[in-house]
């Protein structure tokens, strides 16, 4: 049923709602980068194939599911989409506790991948039925705090926990069996995350825009992005590369912080956790309000300038930390980082959803997300990877890999998103003007 009065306080209870979601599904996601010693040694792969568990795996399906879902979104239940895909990740992260083989392990993290796919076109669809344009960067912003609570949970859960489940012993668990102690993390983290998707039963429709509520075409879809792609593919493949770093860092922080400075797992989770769900939140919202500031003041490439000023702080801080000569100096710049690394994605979704008809929008930010879910989901972890399996071909150089790929990867994005910057008003000025 439709609320067709939905009053500001009731849509900022639906932010909250998919912010904790959102939690849920990074804490799911990020939890296995604090796993990476006990699963190496159990299931005998390489950081180059944890690096598939942590990105290709979840990417792969995350994107490829992304548009069909997000055509259903476009005229069907965006609630109902949420319940069911927060319930599939759910249970497929629990299932990764019952994977005690490389390919078993990578199956299931495609599962939780599937589920995910629902979240981010779904969620920025209602947020943007529910907030004006100059308000929607603070609530995109809300939401996005889930991506550095989550991840900022799994580092301090997983820290905190990491020590027990470290051991080769093999543990025997009522109804399941024989497991890797590592294994009963997945069940615990998993599980509760089928109350969130209770709790999405008390989200409701807002009124869709005029001439919404239909399928449109995927000719029409494909039709409008030809004529705008400049704008879609200099935007994407700019916030792609911010986040290509984003997710090479949240991958392989913790084990460079292990590796590079001997800190035992559990103070790398904790103080990693600590900076991400304080100065990262500071960070989101920060952005969140600058970008609908410059949008009010009448700067309508404002996100994209927030973009610029995110990966040029990450250009400078995210270079210079893997280089310290102590872990307390590296983690110094690791707090510049955290606040730099958060500060673009409630501006980069709100400008995804600026660009792109309502009766399209779901679709239109779900290409926006397949784009930036491939490039950086796959690219950052197995980048960072690669370089040090293949390149020095040593552990030690983990902190070279992780600053290579932050000086490639942000040189990148500030270059594609200043010279977004035209398109983008062009098209923003297109939508106003039929509106």
């Amino acid at each position: 049923m439709n609320d067709r009065t939905p009053s500001l306080r009731y849509a900022w209870y639906v932010v909250a709602v998919l912010t904790l979601a959102n939690v849920s599904g990074f804490v799911d996601r990020q939890i296995l980068s604090l796993l990476v010693v006990p699963i190496r040694r159990d299931l005998g792969i390489s950081d180059t194939q944890m690096s598939l568990l942590m990105g290709l795996s979840f990417a792969l399906f995350y994107t490829v599911l992304g548009l069909p879902i997000a055509r259903w979104a476009d005229r069907g239940s965006r609630r109902g989409l949420l319940v069911v895909g927060v319930a599939t990740w759910s249970l497929m992260t629990g299932l990764s506790g019952l994977a005690a083989t490389f390919p078993l392990l990578l199956l299931a993290r495609v599962g939780v991948g599937v589920g995910e796919a629902t979240l981010a076109p779904t969620s920025t669809s209602l947020l943007a039925d529910y907030f004006p344009r100059e308000m929607l960067g603070r609530a995109l912003s809300v939401y996005g705090l889930g991506v550095f609570l989550g991840s900022g949970l799994a580092y301090v859960i997983g820290g905190q926990i990491v020590g027990l489940v470290s051991d080769k012993s093999l543990w025997t668990l009522p109804l399941v069996g024989a497991v890797h102690p590592w294994q009963t993390v997945f069940f615990f983290i998993g599980l509760p995350g089928l109350l969130v998707a209770a709790l999405m039963f008390t989200v409701r429709e807002p009124r869709r825009a005029e001439g919404t509520g239909t399928a449109v075409p995927l000719r029409e879809v494909f039709g409008y992005l030809r004529a705008n792609s400049r704008t879609f593919t200099l935007q994407s493949l700019g916030f792609a590369l911010s986040a290509t770093v984003n997710y090479g860092i949240a991958a392989w922080l913790a084990t460079f912080l292990i590796r590079s400075y001997g800190w035992t797992a559990a103070r790398a989770g904790t103080v990693q956790g600590a900076l991400t769900m304080t100065i990262g939140v500071v960070g989101t919202l920060a952005g969140g309000w600058v970008s609908d500031r410059l949008v009010r003041a009448g700067r309508v490439d404002g996100p994209l300038l927030v973009g610029i000023t995110g990966a040029a702080g990450m250009l400078v801080s995210a270079t210079m930390y893997p280089l310290m000569p102590t872990a307390w100096g590296a983690v110094a710049w690791i707090a510049v980082v955290n606040f730099f690394a958060a500060f673009p994605w409630g501006a980069a979704s709100a400008a995804a959803a600026s660009i792109v008809p309502a009766r399209m929008r779901a679709q239109g930010v779900a290409l926006y997300f397949l784009v930036l879910s491939l490039v950086s989901g796959v690219l950052g972890p197995f980048a960072v990877a690669f370089l040090t399996d293949h390149v020095f071909g040593r552990d030690s150089a983990l902190g070279w890999s992780l600053a290579i790929v932050n000086v490639v990867g942000m040189s990148g994005a500030i270059g594609l998103l200043w010279a977004a910057r035209g398109a983008y008003r062009e098209t923003v000025h297109r939508l106003q003007d039929l509106a």
